[in-house]
């Protein structure tokens, strides 16, 4: 199978960005010197807090399915990123158009099915491949929980954790649950009623199984238990 960012011919845009690109160079008029001073004084460290809040609200707008405040959510996660990449630029570390190239490959490299040569008629398919580029991609990795954010919400991390586990023959016993997922969010709910009538912190004690967990997974991958 030859490499899909070898074979891949030129990508040819379609469509202007002249919004796109006005709206960078509000940015950097903002961040200039003469610009505003709140601006001028951001890091990536002290925008995190921006970015976690916008994102939150990316997801309210997509599960409420109000076009406008999904128009306005998917433009304050652009500007966290335009912001970031013009701190790095003003630093000589890279611009936003490495941050656009550098994506642009990974995507091209990950969907050889459609810049390549290779076969993907399912998604399942697709899914197959993408994680065999990426385990390419990802050589120097030495555990499957490598990546893994350790601050994402504790179920989202809990799903993405079991999903690694499972790779190296480590999983946990299902409990049963209800067919819908209106009824799995109230016995969840219900859960956390009587976690807190008892005194616990249903957070902090899914976050503590999971790091038992991720223990059990390293075990795992250096032969012991």
């Amino acid at each position: 199978m030859t490499p899909a960012s070898d074979r891949a011919e030129p990508l040819v845009p379609t469509t202007p960005h002249p919004e796109l690109d006005e709206l960078i160079a509000v940015l950097e008029r903002l961040r200039a010197p003469g610009g505003c001073v709140w601006d001028r004084e951001q890091s990536h460290a002290s925008l995190v807090q921006y970015l976690v809040e916008e994102t939150f609200e990316l997801v309210d707008a997509i599960e409420a399915g109000d076009r406008e405040d999904l128009i306005e959510e998917l433009g304050d996660v652009l500007y966290q990123v335009i912001f970031h990449a013009d701190i790095a630029a003003e630093a000589g570390q890279f611009t936003l158009e490495d941050v656009a190239a550098h994506m642009r490959q990974k995507m091209v490299a990950r969907h050889p099915h459609v810049f390549g040569d290779a076969s993907a008629l399912t998604s399942a398919d697709v899914v197959e491949t993408w994680e065999a580029v990426k385990a390419v991609e990802k050589a120097h990795r030495t555990s499957v929980l490598d990546g893994i954010p350790q601050g994402m919400p504790s179920l989202a991390l809990a799903d993405k954790t079991l999903g690694r586990a499972a790779k190296v023959g480590v999983a946990r016993e299902a409990a049963v649950i209800p067919e819908t997922e209106q009824e799995l969010g109230e016995q969840l709910l219900a859960m956390v009623v009587a976690a807190r009538a008892a005194g616990l912190d249903s957070e902090r004690a899914l976050r503590g199984a999971l790091r038992a967990l991720q223990d059990e997974v390293r075990r795992a991958e250096s032969g012991g238990r």
